[in-house]
Order: structure tokens, then sequence, then C-alpha cells
């Protein structure tokens, strides 16, 4: 089963209830818990390994991208430069 597995399109905006939650937790987390590893098992209902998939398969969706453009296109540079610093990281080795 891939990162969009258990997804569903819901009424508002092609976003389930789950990627809704997800965007919302990714807008605040450290407000509701100590840890992301806590906010996302309290409010999206996964594990790490199961959220950083299901949260990049998400960002790459158009839905998302209209629901909330500011965290989406905040969130894709976050990954893309952590990309990129991974890459410089492994080749300086």
């Amino acid at each position: 089963m891939g990162p969009m597995h258990g997804m569903t399109q819901g009424d508002r905006g092609g976003l389930s209830d789950r990627e809704r939650r997800v965007l919302e937790l990714e807008r605040g987390w450290w407000k509701h818990a100590p840890t992301k590893d806590e906010a996302v098992r309290e409010q999206v209902g996964m594990t790490m390994g199961e959220y950083h998939p299901f949260l990049n398969a998400l960002l790459d969706r158009p839905e998302a991208l209209e629901h909330d453009p500011l965290l989406v296109k905040r969130l894709r540079r976050l990954r893309n430069a952590r990309r990129g610093a991974g890459v410089g990281r492994r080749a300086a080795r």
C-alpha cells in the first residue's frame, strides 16, 4: 500500500478529513504537543514512519495547494532544501 492509502476525497477542496488534519497539524503542532511525534499520533493517528510519506504525497497534490497555498509552498521549499542538503552531505563524505 502506498502513502496515499486510506485517503478519500472530502467534500471541501477535494481533501479528506485526514488530509486536512495533516495540514492543520503542520500549521502549528508545537502549540498542542511537546513533540511532533506525539502530535502526529494524537491528531492524525499515524506513526512518523507513516506520516512522512503521507505528507510528502499530500504536498504534491494540487488540492492541497489550493486548500492552503502558503503552507504547502513553505513545506515544499523546506522539503526541497532538505533533499538538496542531503545530496551535499552524501557527496562530501
